[in-house]
């Protein structure tokens, strides 16, 4: 019988993935906004594309996130089967606990040439 990936998840494996500030920026745009692509967490995150990437790939192998391909984009959302305590941290990443939030989704509005989403 296989376990699933959340059976094994524990508090301290997905304490270590959200211990970092930059990973902790990623899902709190990801609670605020729902989905992003890696160019629009560069764009929001004003950091380049291999260490955007690096941090979603703690984040993907943890589980915490899923991730849906359109065409050329792939994008990320916090996954949608994740124990309730998970969600819980997680949706506790507002502006409030994570001061870079206000200018990080300030940056996103201005990125030009968004991919639009054909289905979320």
């Amino acid at each position: 019988m296989h376990r699933h990936i959340f059976d094994l998840m524990n508090h301290q494996s997905v304490f270590d993935v959200i211990g970092d500030a930059t990973r902790r920026r990623i899902f709190a745009l990801l609670v605020a906004e729902g989905e992003l692509c890696v160019c629009e967490l560069m764009a929001a995150l004003d950091d380049i594309q291999p260490k955007v990437s690096r941090h979603l790939s703690v984040i993907r192998d943890a589980g915490l996130v899923s991730v849906r391909r359109e065409g050329t984009w792939i994008f990320y959302r916090l996954a949608p089967s994740l124990p309730r305590w998970v969600q819980d941290i997680l949706n506790t990443l507002r502006a409030d606990a994570v001061p870079e939030l206000t200018s990080d989704r300030a940056r996103l509005k201005k990125m030009p040439g968004r991919p639009a989403r054909i289905a979320a």
